[in-house]
């Protein structure tokens, strides 16, 4: 049976604890600070929270990188030179180019291993939602599932992510223009909180707006109970910027008031969180096929 390395990137948010239950790999963005590149490396929660901290202090915007060639060829060399086979689920292309460098690098490699496997799935999804498709994917190969197979399933799974996110402040997306149209659609008022879903194609979009912290996190689960599948059989994720607090708050409400089987709460790791901004928090799940398209 061929043996097939799962790898995602700095956006799939997910922790050392999953990554290496599920045996995920992920090739590091950058981070970059006064022209300085940082490698957005998903198990240093010292670095993660130092953004957070830097951003809350200074209002200042960070700014990031796509994967770098030269970390995929690392990464995707590693693999089939071990003899695997190598599927690549990348964040979403509105917000990165990563997939398609990978896709290009793949290319190059093949003339070097031309046995070589090397698949680039484009997301249409980041953080945790990036995340859940490469745990999939990992939980379909540990069945024994072929290449071909996993990426047909992971193609078809990835619109029926859900993601609902709400943020502290719309500061930062305004800065990083993350999300199409978030300036004209609810303009500078205080204490609004959209609530911000993926979309067919993977642009962030908002789809209301909430009055309160309180409120925009009520709102979240909700959200998730009109869209959820099965809650009873699957874990929600939750991933927050730096607010341990309303984390937990969320879990909570999900589990008991959507009926998850459990939940995985992590950061929103330093790609996406400098983007978003502290404070802001989200739950993803499978349910409803995503049919909005911007």
């Amino acid at each position: 049976m061929q043996k097939i390395k799962i790898l995602t990137d700095s956006c799939a948010d997910l922790g050392a604890d999953v990554r290496a239950k599920y045996d995920i790999d992920f090739l590091k963005m950058r981070t970059v600070d006064d022209g300085k590149e940082t490698p957005a490396d998903l198990n240093d929660v010292a670095y993660i929270t130092g953004l957070y901290q830097k951003i809350r202090e200074t209002g200042k915007r960070i700014l990031t990188t796509q994967v770098p060639m030269s970390e995929f060829e690392r990464g995707f060399t590693e693999a089939i030179e071990a003899g695997y086979a190598v599927i690549y689920i990348g964040c979403a292309v509105p917000m990165s180019s990563s997939v398609n460098t990978g896709s290009m690098v793949a290319k190059q490699l093949l003339e070097k291993y031309p046995d070589a496997i090397v698949r680039c799935i484009d997301s249409t999804n980041c953080s945790m939602g990036e995340g859940m498709l490469a745990v999939y994917a990992a939980t379909l190969r540990d069945e024994g599932k072929s290449v071909d197979e996993i990426v047909g399933a992971v193609e078809e799974k990835k619109h029926y992510v859900n993601q609902f996110v709400t943020v502290g402040s719309l500061d930062m997306l305004k800065k990083a223009g993350r999300v199409k149209g978030s300036a004209a659609f609810f303009g500078n008022l205080l204490g609004v909180k959209p609530i911000i879903i993926s979309d067919y194609n993977g642009q962030n979009v908002p789809i209301v707006k909430v009055k309160g912290r309180k409120a925009s996190l009520d709102k979240l689960v909700s959200l998730m109970a009109e869209s959820v599948i099965d809650p009873s059989s699957q874990t929600v994720y939750v991933a927050h910027a730096d607010c341990a607090e309303d984390a937990e708050y969320l879990r909570r409400e999900l589990i008991e008031k959507v009926g998850f089987k459990d939940a995985y709460v992590y950061f929103i790791g330093p790609i996406v969180g400098v983007c978003i901004g502290p404070d802001a928090i989200g739950a993803w799940c499978f349910g409803k096929k995503v049919e909005l398209a911007i």
